[in-house]
């Protein structure tokens, strides 16, 4: 076994080496994380595709975020909805930014790109239900056509 010698970058990082980042004044210790649940809709849209491919890729998806709650699509769009845990909307935006990207090829999804993306926390989620004006809560649960 090679061993690197003590201050040398590692193999194939071609001399570059990581560097930390000072953490800002609202950081919280790792041991004191207050995370809060968040509502996400992701909204997708591309090239048309047929409807029983898009169905299937966002059953798999579904299955392998099992989060999901519910998934609304056509041939060309579809509407992905569900909650987040995460500790603040940042953190909550950057993981649903990335869902889409990151499940295209395991769960087979059209080639689509992000179009659309609403963050609310559960607060206001339930603030607009309440008042009418805001997503209904995402029942039937499952994967279904518009």
């Amino acid at each position: 076994m090679r061993r690197p010698r003590p201050g040398a970058p590692p193999r194939g990082s071609g001399g570059r080496a990581l560097t930390s980042v000072e953490a800002g004044a609202d950081f919280q210790e790792a041991g004191d994380p207050e995370s809060k649940l968040w509502h996400i809709t992701l909204s997708v849209s591309g090239a048309e595709t047929p409807l029983k491919e898009v169905r299937r890729g966002l059953e798999q998806l579904a299955h392998d975020h099992p989060f999901l709650l519910t998934s609304r699509y056509a041939n060309d769009h579809a509407e992905i909805r569900y909650w987040e845990e995460a500790r603040d909307l940042h953190d909550a935006a950057a993981v649903a930014l990335r869902l889409w990207g990151e499940h295209r090829s395991t769960a087979r999804l059209p080639p689509w790109e992000i179009v659309g993306l609403e963050v609310i926390d559960r607060a206001t989620y339930h603030q607009r239900v309440a008042e009418g004006y805001g997503p209904p809560p995402a029942a039937p649960v499952g994967v279904h056509p518009y």
